[in-house]
């Protein structure tokens, strides 16, 4: 359960990083409400994981998660760009936080 959890907050973390960037200075409160709720549950699925899962291992899972997920959606978006080498570096962190399970 706390894997399933650590995932959630994982891509929640890429929410609330995504809509941060849409707050303009968090002077557009709809982006700022969503960043705010996606914080809240990222943190909290973050602090329920380590409750059974090592800290470096859920905080490096948990940051993995979010920054493929950010950077993936800026590429599909087109507010970042693609290119084999950034593609070859995500599959990298997919990879790492795969084999974080794995070992465990």
């Amino acid at each position: 359960m706390s894997w399933v959890v650590l995932v959630l907050a994982g891509i929640a973390e890429a929410v609330w990083a995504i809509a941060l960037a849409r707050t303009d200075g968090f002077t557009r409160w709809g982006p700022v409400t969503v960043f705010l709720v996606a914080l809240v549950l990222s943190m909290a699925g973050l602090a329920y994981a380590m409750r059974s899962l090592p800290t470096g291992t859920a905080y490096a899972v948990w940051v993995g998660i979010g920054a493929a997920l950010t950077v993936g959606y800026g590429m599909v978006t087109g507010t970042e760009s693609v290119s084999v080498w950034r593609v070859v570096f995500l599959a990298l962190i997919v990879g790492g936080v795969v084999g974080l399970k794995a070992v465990e």
